[in-house]
C-alpha cells in the first residue's frame, strides 16, 4: 500500500511529461497552416487561382527541356516544311500536327513559348533582385545617414521619376550597348537588359526603405545598439533592415510583373533579347509580322501567355500587400 502511495505522490515520469508536451506542441507545418497569411490565402479565391497559374507557368518554364516537344532554337531540329501549320491541324507536306501550330521557320509555338518564358522570367527576376539590392542599400544609407547624402540620393530619385521607366531603360540599354564591342553584344544582351531594367526600377525600393528607416532609427533598440558601440553598417543591416523588409517584399512581387512587361516591351521594340535567345516579347514581335496574313496563332499564344504571367504575378502582389497590412486584419 505504501508503495502505491509513494508512486502516486511522485506523479508521472519525466519521459511521459516530455511525450505529452511534444503531442501538445504544434508542428511547423501546422503553425504555418494556422498563420494569418495562410488564413488570408485560403480565404482569397483570386490569390489561389493566381498562385496556381503562376506555379504552372514558372514550373513549365523551368522544366522546358522536359515539357517541350523539341528545342525550337536548335537548328538541327527545324523543318521548314512544317512552317505555318495551324493549331491542331496536320501539315500538308509532313503530316505532323502541333498543339499551338508552328511559326514561319517550322518551330513549334508551344515549345518556343516555354523557352521564351524562361528568358522573360530570368530577366525579370534578376532585374528585380538587382533593383532591390541597389534600392535597399541606397534607401538605408539615405534614411540613416541623412544630411547631404540623403539630399543627393533623393534628388537623383526625383529626377528619374520624372521620366517613364521604359524610356530610362531604353537610354541605359543604348549607352551600355554602345560601350560593348560589336562581337560581344549578342552575348551580353541579356545582362545589359537586366542592368537597364534594374536601374530604372530601384527608385521605389529606395523611397520606401528610406521612409521606414527614418521611423526605425529613432526607436529604442537602435539607440541601445548605438550605446553599446555598434557600427552604423551593423545597425543598418542587422537591426533596421529586418524591420523594413515587409513592404519591400510586396514591392518586389509587383515589380516582377512590371519587369517582365518591360522586358517584353524592349524586346518587342527590337532592343531586348537577341534573335538567338528570343523571349516572349521577341515572339510577339515576330508574330505581329504575320498577323494580317492569317497566321494569327504566332502572335496570339505568346501574347496570352505574357498576359497570364504578368496578371497572375500582379494579383499575387496585390494579395500579399493586403495580407501584410495590419490595418486590414
Amino acid at each position: 500500500m505504501s508503495d502505491v502511495t509513494d508512486a502516486t505522490r511522485q506523479g508521472p515520469k519525466p519521459e511521459g511529461r516530455l511525450e505529452a508536451a511534444e503531442q501538445v506542441r504544434p508542428s511547423r507545418w501546422k503553425s504555418i497552416w494556422d498563420s494569418d497569411i495562410a488564413y488570408s490565402f485560403r480565404r482569397s479565391p483570386v490569390a489561389m487561382v493566381a498562385a496556381l497559374v503562376t506555379a504552372i507557368l514558372v514550373l513549365s518554364a523551368i522544366f522546358a527541356p522536359l515539357v517541350a516537344t523539341t528545342n525550337p532554337f536548335d537548328p538541327s531540329s527545324l523543318n521548314l516544311m512544317n512552317g505555318f501549320t495551324p493549331p491542331g491541324a496536320d501539315n500538308a507536306f509532313t503530316g505532323e500536327s502541333f498543339w499551338l501550330g508552328t511559326d514561319d521557320q517550322g518551330r513549334d509555338v508551344f515549345s518556343t513559348i516555354l523557352y521564351g518564358m524562361r528568358i522573360s522570367l530570368f530577366v525579370g527576376a534578376m532585374a528585380v533582385l538587382f533593383a532591390m539590392v541597389l534600392g535597399i542599400g541606397l534607401g538605408l544609407l539615405a534614411g540613416y545617414v541623412g544630411g547631404w547624402v540623403d539630399s543627393v540620393i533623393m534628388r537623383v530619385a526625383d529626377v528619374q521619376l520624372t521620366f517613364p521607366s521604359i524610356l530610362v531603360a531604353l537610354l541605359i540599354f543604348g549607352i551600355a550597348r554602345g560601350l560593348i564591342p560589336i562581337e560581344h553584344r549578342d552575348q551580353m544582351a541579356i545582362w545589359v537588359l537586366i542592368l537597364a531594367i534594374g536601374l530604372s526600377d530601384w527608385v521605389q525600393f529606395a523611397r520606401v526603405v528610406r521612409g521606414a528607416t527614418l521611423v526605425e532609427k529613432n526607436k529604442e533598440y537602435v539607440q541601445a545598439a548605438r550605446l553599446i558601440g555598434r557600427k552604423p553598417g551593423a545597425i543598418m543591416f542587422r537591426h533596421i533592415l529586418p524591420n523594413v523588409l515587409s513592404p519591400v517584399l510586396v514591392i518586389a512581387t509587383i515589380s516582377l510583373a512590371l519587369a517582365i512587361i518591360a522586358e517584353a516591351t524592349l524586346s518587342f521594340l527590337g532592343v531586348g533579347a537577341p534573335p538567338t535567345q528570343p523571349s516572349l516579347g521577341t515572339l510577339i514581335r515576330i508574330g505581329q509580322d504575320f498577323l494580317f496574313s492569317g497566321e494569327w496563332w504566332i502572335l496570339f499564344f505568346p501574347a496570352v501567355t505574357l498576359l497570364a504571367l504578368a496578371l497572375s504575378v500582379n494579383l499575387l502582389g496585390d494579395w500579399l500587400r493586403d495580407a501584410l497590412n495590419p490595418r486590414l486584419r
